[in-house]
């Protein structure tokens, strides 16, 4: 179990005025910022980003989604950090998602879910170092 997690404030919710509320609400659920950046993803880097989903129907629409407007990128940390951050952000569809996270406060559809949050330490760690060298992560 690693103390980290990565997460995205989506296109959606940037374009949305939603990014202090999110980060309020990851700092209040307990977790330390150590990264974090304002940034867009070109189509390039969102399909490499996304490439495990490359296969999948949703793939151009996510890509093109992603890419379309600023993102914020940070990495998390708190003990049980991939769990912890999965229950704070709810389901991926935001009807479904319980009362008081964050899809369900801020997500508009399943395919505009206003964050992303890792699934697995493992990938924790490949979409950090995706996203940020070492030398910008301040633990």
């Amino acid at each position: 179990m690693s103390n980290r997690t990565f997460t995205m404030i989506k296109p959606d919710a940037v374009e949305n005025g939603h990014i202090g509320a999110i980060l309020e609400k990851i700092n209040s659920a307990g977790f330390k910022i150590i990264a974090m950046k304002y940034t867009q993803l070109s189509l390039e880097k969102a399909e490499k980003f996304y490439e495990t989903h490359s296969d999948r129907p949703f793939f151009n629409e996510l890509v093109t989604f992603m890419s379309r407007g600023p993102i914020i990128a940070a990495i998390l940390e708190k003990d049980n950090a991939v769990e912890d951050f999965r229950e704070l952000i709810g389901s991926t569809n935001p009807s479904e998602a319980k009362e008081g996270t964050i899809r369900n406060l801020f997500a508009t559809s399943m395919g505009e879910n206003a964050v992303h949050g890792s699934d697995s330490d493992e990938n924790a760690k490949i979409e950090e170092s995706f996203h940020f060298t070492s030398e910008e992560i301040l633990s």
